[in-house]
């Protein structure tokens, strides 16, 4: 049987099943409920949701399809219908669980690990860099990009409103970046 051959065989029990015919709805539940779950599974492995999310799903649209059965249009295909159902179950199934994705840690270890190394080359080179500048901006990039320290606290060292101190580190950045680029296009 083709994809709208059977499509067509649901929609005429469905019409059935609408107008009282109980043992319709039941040959529509069954032959349907197989499609929705490869339908769910399908949509989950694409949304990246865990395969167990799928059944949960079904089951949500199978209620939803039950409650909402009067809705459907009986002059269009009901393929679309049970899709968009499907859907729009699963999407608020991840909302309600929020799309936490978990990882074993194995998977992922020897990612953490990192060694950390600040060659005596790179210091140099940002120091080099550093040199390029005059102060106050020296200091508020050293400060706030190479120590860490906030945008406040450095602001409140140097007795300079914050406002003045993010102007000076976005004007100091963006010469050096200038800079590098020459340095760099001159190297080539």
């Amino acid at each position: 049987m083709n994809h709208s051959a059977r499509e067509e065989e649901w929609a005429v029990w469905m019409r059935a099943a609408i107008g009282g015919d109980a043992q319709a709805y039941h040959r529509f539940l069954s032959a349907v409920t197989p499609h929705l779950r490869a339908m769910a599974r399908r949509r989950c492995d694409q949304l990246g949701a865990p395969v167990s999310e799928a059944e949960d799903v079904v089951q949500e649209v199978l209620l939803a399809i039950h409650l909402k059965r009067g809705t459907w249009d009986s002059s269009r295909p009901i393929g679309p219908w049970l899709s968009t159902i499907v859907r729009n179950k699963l999407i608020d199934s991840l909302r309600r669980r929020g799309r936490h994705m978990s990882v074993p840690i194995d998977d992922v270890i020897d990612f953490l690990e990192a060694e950390e190394h600040t060659d005596a080359l790179d210091r140099f080179d940002v120091d080099r860099m550093l040199e390029l500048l005059k102060d106050p901006q020296k200091t508020i990039v050293r400060s706030i990009s190479v120590e860490g320290t906030s945008v406040r606290e450095t602001a409140d060292r140097l007795k300079m409103t914050e406002g003045a101190v993010r102007v000076a580190l976005h004007r100091a950045l963006k010469m050096l970046a200038a800079l590098y680029r020459s340095e760099t296009s001159e190297n080539r």
